[in-house]
This record gives C-alpha cells, sequence and structure tokens, in this order.
C-alpha cells in the first residue's frame, strides 16, 4: 500500500491543530499548504476515505468522519 504524501499528511496534521480566532485556519492553509480553503477541503474529505489516512492517523480521521457523518444526518 502506498504511503500518503506530502500534502495528504500535511492536511491531516492541520486537522489536529487548533486556532484561535476566527480566520486563522484558513490563513494557516494558504499559507502553509499553498492551497486554497475549498479545494482543501475538498481534499480533506477524499483523504477521510482513504484506508492510507486511516492508517495513518486513526484517531483524527474518526474524529472527522463522526463529524461528517452527523453534519449529513441533520441535512
Amino acid at each position: 500500500m502506498d504511503e500518503l504524501s506530502g500534502r495528504e499528511r500535511g492536511i491531516l496534521a492541520m486537522e489536529r491543530r487548533s486556532f484561535a480566532g476566527p480566520g486563522a485556519k484558513e490563513r494557516a492553509i494558504r499559507e502553509q499548504l499553498g492551497l486554497a480553503p475549498v479545494r482543501y477541503y475538498q481534499l480533506l474529505n477524499a483523504l477521510l476515505d482513504d484506508p492510507r489516512a486511516l492508517a495513518h492517523d486513526p484517531i483524527t480521521v474518526n474524529r472527522l468522519r463522526r463529524i461528517r457523518d452527523t453534519r449529513r444526518a441533520e441535512r
């Protein structure tokens, strides 16, 4: 099984961090990963379904999957 790319690992690392203040996360996404926030969230959503991501960081991936599933159920 292939390992995650540097960008994919960076996305998961970004999700482990906490951010103070509005806009701080979006600014960090742009500055540190060079991605627009919309693209970041598209990649993150795809990454949550990737078994490599689950193997790399099961705590973060499972937490984000629960959040995603809860939001989908609320719609």
